[in-house]
């Protein structure tokens, strides 16, 4: 048996430069911590203090035998959501991930326009990098998401304008709801 060790007690800050990218389904995926993304992957900017949330739940059903005594159970669900409060409410990428690609179109310098409609939002994927105790990489991906709810925008003089977003994820074609790539960073030795 190992015994307790105090660096794998850790914390998360966002990846500097950027912490959550979108891209259409299809795009490649990584498959480690530290790969650069494909190009299709898009910035959605800084994320509200409150970090990211993960809700990775089983629901079961009892198995009972007559008379009530519980002899096993069923596993019925399995739901796996993220909420993260994207904040750059002016980047066109992060309107498009609120109200679907085919709703906004144009940038600040034309003008933007966003329509907001009852069209269901498209499944995409969604990658989110942050650095852990020690400088240890953590990248997790979600190969098939959708934004599921947004909360209520406020828009009130000394607040920042965020959209709490949260995403239900799908399975993948193994089954797999989200993949989680943990390593250390690689250090480079300049030579004497």
């Amino acid at each position: 048996m190992g015994k307790n060790d105090n660096k794998h007690v850790t914390s998360a800050k966002p990846k500097a430069g950027g912490a959550i990218y979108s891209a259409p389904l299809g795009t490649t995926l990584p498959t480690d911590a530290a790969t650069g993304l494909d190009a299709k992957f898009k910035n959605l900017g800084y994320v509200s203090e409150d970090g990211v949330t993960n809700e990775d739940t089983r629901s079961s059903k009892n198995i009972k035998a007559w008379g009530g005594d519980i002899v096993g159970a069923v596993q019925t669900e399995k739901e796996d959501k993220f909420t993260y409060k994207l904040i750059e409410s002016l980047n066109v990428e992060v309107l498009k991930e609120v109200y679907g690609a085919k709703n906004v179109t144009g940038d600040l310098d034309t003008g933007i326009h966003i329509k907001s409609n009852s069209i269901e939002l498209e499944a995409h994927a969604i990658v989110i990098d942050m650095i852990m105790g020690g400088g240890i990489l953590k990248r997790i991906v979600l190969p098939n998401a959708k934004v599921n709810e947004v909360s209520e925008i406020k828009y009130v003089d000394g607040e920042v304008v965020g959209y709490e977003t949260k995403l239900k994820c799908f399975p993948d074609e193994n089954g797999d709801t989200h993949h989680e790539y943990l390593v250390k960073p690689k250090v480079t030795r300049e030579e004497d």
